[in-house]
């Protein structure tokens, strides 16, 4: 290089592209781009949906504001459900009637958004739990179409929407004491059996932390099982009353084993016991037989059984039937539920090596208290109909029988 020529720097210019930076749209513009879609398309639902997919709009930011266009047919005023000013359009999903085959379209329509754009979940949640905190600003119309709404958004399994969310607005006081709940959960249910079962119901229910509050969602003055009984019958869910029906039942049921376990641990007096079992049973309206055969259960339950020392289990059983005989005796009231006792024992003595010996003894002992009558134990041993041991007992019990018959024939 000559000393006339100027130095230069060596190597390759690089060229950087501009980026396209695209202005965010406003909120209020984002709308209006929506609703202009709809519009365009006549509400055609799938053409709208073609349309969404190859917009280039914004709804990562803009996700709650296009699902007030899909429900309201505009984005709303801030804190209300009402359409702000600008363009509406006339095919939201509250302007539909509130029946199934019109609202399914829309659902199925968010379904194939929310394939492509995932993300949108949320954003339902969002407006799903505004909207169902503002029942009282719907329609009655428009609370039963969401109620169908949301029954089958949950019956299609719309891309995941979470239960526990959705159905949190609706523990609200002000809700439930105006009945809002009550009238929502019951257009829920009765859509959503439509084409479920109970059991994916429950199911339901049991994630959105409600399966076990159902009575809560009554107005304070009908918060009884009779009233849900009464109501839901009416409805026309019979199902959903069986099943309220046997869950108290079982609860109840295991409050009263509780109660009754505790109170023959400590040898209370046998009127408190009692009167514990008559609170129970009016609570559940436990059937009579169920009674008998629950004590039962409950009394040798309650025994110390002591390992495999076969003589101290025969004592402390014996020792149990006639401590709490009188408990049988209070509730054992027809000649019918005396012969479901012996079933019920004979049934036990089958199953439980400790008591099979012992069923002689123990018929003998009810006998003496009074609790079994000399006529059903007769009928038991003539024309018993349960199989389970039958011969072995029978053939125990004869020397017992004989006995009832030769004072029989002497009286």
């Amino acid at each position: 290089m000559s000393s006339k020529e100027k130095p230069t720097l060596g190597g390759t210019r690089i060229k950087t592209r501009k980026r396209n930076i695209a202005a965010p749209l406003d909120t209020a513009s984002f709308s209006d781009a929506v609703v202009q879609i709809y519009l365009d398309n006549a509400g055609d639902l799938e053409l709208v949906a073609k349309s969404i997919e190859s917009s280039d709009l914004n709804f990562s930011r803009y996700g709650d504001t296009f699902f007030e266009v899909v429900f309201r047919g505009a984005r709303t005023q801030p804190g209300t459900i009402k359409p702000d000013e600008g363009v509406c359009h006339p095919y939201s999903i509250i302007d539909c009637e509130p029946i199934r085959e019109v609202i399914l379209p829309s659902v199925i329509y968010i379904q194939k958004i929310l394939r492509r754009r995932p993300f949108l979940i949320k954003n339902l949640e969002n407006v799903m739990q505004r909207f169902l905190q503002s029942l009282e600003l719907f329609e009655e119309n428009e609370r039963k179409m969401l109620a169908i709404f949301t029954a089958l958004a949950f019956s299609q399994k719309l891309s995941g929407l979470p239960p526990e969310t959705v159905f949190q607005p609706l523990h609200k006081d002000n809700l439930i004491a105006k009945g809002l709940v009550l009238s929502f959960i019951t257009d829920f249910f009765k859509e959503y059996l439509v084409d479920n079962s109970l059991d994916d119901l429950i199911s339901i229910l049991k994630r959105g932390k409600m399966e076990d509050n159902l009575l809560d969602l009554f107005p304070s003055t009908k918060r009884t099982p009779d009233a849900f009984s009464e109501h839901f019958t009416k409805a026309g869910l019979l199902p959903l009353v069986e099943y309220n029906q046997k869950k108290i039942f079982e609860v109840t049921l295991k409050e009263m084993k509780s109660a009754l376990t505790g109170q023959m641990a400590e040898e209370a007096d046998i009127s408190d016991v009692i009167e514990t079992v008559k609170q129970h049973v009016k609570d559940a309206k436990f059937p009579d037989i169920e009674i008998v055969r629950i004590l039962w259960d409950i009394m040798m339950d309650a025994v110390q059984w002591s390992g495999k020392n076969q003589q101290q289990n025969a004592n402390a059983a014996l020792r149990q039937v006639k401590t709490w005989s009188k408990l049988l005796n209070a509730f054992c009231t027809t000649g019918k539920l005396e012969l479901e006792l012996m079933y019920k024992i004979q049934v036990q003595c089958y199953e439980d090596a400790k008591l099979m010996k012992l069923f002689p003894e123990i018929i003998r002992s009810l006998y003496d208290q009074d609790v079994l009558a000399e006529d059903i134990i007769l009928h038991w041993f003539r024309k018993g109909t349960n199989p389970k041991g039958r011969q072995t007992f029978v053939k125990g019990l004869e020397p017992f029988v004989k006995w009832l018959e030769e004072a029989e024939e002497e009286d």
